[in-house]
């Protein structure tokens, strides 16, 4: 926001609970628009729906606009002694050329930067000195100097004098100053706007309306905020689809790519879910509402990408240090120059002191440093955003880099999660594959346990009716019991057989072949008798064994703990080359694993989708949750995977290393600079080379480090992962 907002506008921000925060300081939270009070920077506003606001950039626009022309002629007077032919002095007189210069000053000064002195007031009041405090000490000395030496010469002592007897006047180095940083503002200002275009395309993604269908069938368009849990709403093709929720009429296929970053449309049939942003393609179908407002894939994607962007790294905390001492430091430095330049200088030993500790403080730039960090944080949480990789925090992105270990659940995380009914074996040559199918699946169907679904779904594919179950009795740990078709029928593991007293020898064996081959393998009896077998098997993602390979390629060693049995687990492993295998664990046993690889000094990732992954994720020093998985495991991760695609670890890993690449760059950069640029205007090299720094230098090098810190940034936007 600009310094001069209405107070209208401040009110109407109140009014809508808008809450406003600083870009390199996100514990200020402020009510209305402003400046920040620690840093100066003008105040942004919170929340992934608050509206893009532009003003702060176009008040600093105008202010470069109307100081441009009035810095070049301030600029040309000055200069005109250095230019052969031109005596501007000499022409107007020493008079008119000195208030001559002073009028076309006074407005870059007391309007264009008036924001900038504001900020510097601000700063001293709120004892938290920053890159304003210097800038209007340089700017305001310079000024106020000019103006004494020329409206009260007389009270100036002589070292300030020329050979000729003449006082320096610095107002074009004040204009200049002033122009460069305001040119430094609307640059950054517009370079910081692109740091949330990631977002601001996530937002875009969803529909503005709804068609709603009342009770009696009528269509009515009502905009989505209107949208209730439970309305029935109609799809049209070529239409987003507006919440998420089921399809309960008519049949489609959808573009889900924004969510599994798969091009291919997926068919959708009464019963299935659509998600909201996705758009329709072929047919129309109505649906019913299940999440909408904040609850929606699309809204928590998009509010966790903003809190992430508003995160601060744990390498910020070394920035705080130094920062907290960086002005107090090069105010001192710039009093120190002052006094050795005074007193050892040449002559005029005052007009050299002055200029020198001007230069000293206005080349100095604590912003380049504060935005080192949170500029490359921002745009790297929006980068990840895009490739469906949401960072939660800034904490879990630097982590991410660190980490040696990976833990994979496997049931949703390396293989599909939606296990399918491989075969169905018989040993009884008086019964049919699909006689016994019938009986199985009729049992199954009164099962919620995810394999009973797969072989019901498998029965469905063969054209295999299920046959009615009575008596139906799920037995922990075992299996399921139950009366079909007037016969007792059992499937489930060898304990269940034996405990009736049937013998499972003869189905052993290839039960063993089948869940080394990566099947989960169920015994089946009816009436007493072991008859057969059934094999399920979760099969693995295609995108799994090469998500496996761009890890090992990063260094990462993989688990895979899984409470799966031995036999099925350690196939699956070797089928992917896993390093190593904990089978048949429970929740406490994943949260103890993650326990002891801390102990042994490992930096532990856990990849996980479901409740009982969510302890794990907790405990590890980065949590990986699916997007395809349960909402407690995604809010125990720090990371989550839209797509639910292993390779989004590696992703991950990839932006979190060229994150933290960049923000070592930009730490570098900005204290180089500053190591380097405050000796040099504090004249070190005078004594040998003659060397000094223009404070109209100092002002254009300050802007150009605050904007090569962005521009540095904004490269990740385009960073391969």
């Amino acid at each position: 926001m600009s310094s001069n907002e209405s107070a209208a506008e401040r009110d109407a921000s109140v009014k809508t609970g808008m809450q406003f925060t600083c870009p390199m300081h996100p514990e200020i939270l402020r009510d209305a628009p402003g400046n920040c009070p620690k840093c100066g920077m003008a105040l942004e506003p919170v929340g992934a729906d608050a509206p893009a606001d532009d003003s702060e950039l176009g008040g600093m626009s105008r202010r470069f606009w109307v100081s441009v022309p009035l810095t070049l002629a301030v600029l040309v007077l000055a200069m005109g002694e250095w230019i052969p032919g031109l005596n501007w002095r000499g022409w107007l007189g020493e008079h008119a050329f000195g208030w001559t210069q002073a009028i076309l000053t006074a407005p870059v000064i007391l309007w264009c930067g008036a924001p900038f002195f504001s900020r510097g007031w601000q700063s001293v009041r709120n004892r938290s000195p920053n890159m304003w405090t210097l800038i209007t000490l340089g700017t305001g000395a310079a000024f106020a100097f000019s103006l004494v030496a020329l409206s009260i010469p007389g009270i100036l002592p002589a070292a300030f004098t020329g050979p000729q007897g003449e006082l320096p006047l610095y107002f074009e180095v004040a204009a200049v100053i002033i122009s460069l940083v305001l040119l430094g503002q609307v640059i950054e200002l517009r370079a910081r706007g692109r740091t949330s275009q990631a977002l601001r395309a996530l937002l875009d993604l969803s529909s503005p309306t709804a068609r709603r269908l009342d009770a009696d069938g009528n269509e009515a368009q009502v905009e989505l905020d209107q949208v209730q849990v439970g309305d029935r709403l109609r799809v049209r093709p070529g239409e987003k689809v507006p919440v998420d929720g089921e399809v309960l009429e008519g049949r489609s296929s959808i573009d889900e790519s924004m969510i599994s970053g798969e091009p291919m449309p997926q068919e959708k049939i009464p019963g299935d879910p659509v998600t909201g942003g996705t758009v329709n393609q072929t047919g129309s179908f109505i649906m019913t509402a299940a999440k909408v407002g904040a609850d929606t894939l699309l809204s928590r994607i998009v509010e966790m990408v903003a809190n992430a962007q508003r995160s601060r790294a744990p390498i910020q905390k070394l920035v705080d240090v130094v920062a907290a001492w960086f002005v107090p430091a090069v105010v001192a430095v710039a009093v120190a120059s002052f006094i050795i330049w005074a007193t050892i200088g040449p002559e005029p030993a005052l007009a050299y002191a002055l200029v020198i500790s001007i230069t000293v403080l206005i080349i100095a730039c604590p912003c380049a440093l504060g935005l080192a960090t949170p500029m490359s944080v921002m745009v790297g949480v929006g980068r990840g955003a895009q490739e469906g990789v949401l960072i939660r925090n800034a904490e879990a992105l630097e982590t991410m880099e660190k980490v040696d270990v990976l833990l994979c659940d496997k049931t949703g995380t390396l293989t599909a999660g939606r296990p399918e009914l491989r075969s169905v074996e018989i040993i009884d040559v008086k019964l049919q594959e699909d006689d016994v199918l019938a009986l199985v699946s009729g049992l199954e169907a009164a099962s919620e346990h995810p394999l009973a679904e797969a072989i019901v779904r498998g029965a469905a594919q063969r054209d295999v009716r299920p046959l009615d179950a009575t008596e139906f009795e799920s037995i922990t740990g075992k299996g399921v019991v139950g009366t079909v078709a007037d016969y007792r029928v059992l499937v489930g593991n060898a304990r269940l057989l034996q405990d009736e007293g049937i013998a499972t020898e003869v189905l052993q064996e290839r039960a063993v072949a089948l869940q080394e081959q990566g099947a989960t393998v169920m015994l089946i009896a009816i009436d007493g008798n072991a008859v057969g077998l059934i094999a399920v098997a979760d099969p693995i993602k295609p995108s799994t064994p090469e998500a496996v390979r761009q890890l090992h390629d990063a260094g990462i060693r993989l688990i895979m703990l899984t409470g799966d049995n031995e036999v099925t687990a350690r196939a699956v492993a070797e089928q992917l080359g896993i390093d190593e295998v904990h089978a048949d664990a429970l929740p406490e046993d994943k949260h103890a694993l993650v326990e002891d690889l801390h102990r042994q000094g490992h930096v532990v990732a856990m990849a996980g989708d479901g409740v009982n992954d969510a302890p794990a994720l907790a405990r590890a020093d980065v949590g990986i949750a699916m997007g395809t998985g349960t909402d407690v495991a995604m809010e125990s991760a720090g990371i989550t995977l839209v797509k639910g695609d292993l390779r989004g670890v590696a992703k991950a890993q990839s932006l979190s290393v060229r994150t933290m690449r960049n923000i070592r760059q930009n730490l570098f950069f900005a204290f180089v600079y500053n190591g380097l640029g405050v000796p040099i205007a504090a004249g070190i090299f005078y004594p040998w080379f003659g060397l000094l720094l223009s404070p109209i230098l100092a002002a254009a090098a300050m802007s150009f480090s605050s904007v090569s810190v962005i521009g540095n940034a904004l490269r990740l936007r385009s960073a391969r992962l």
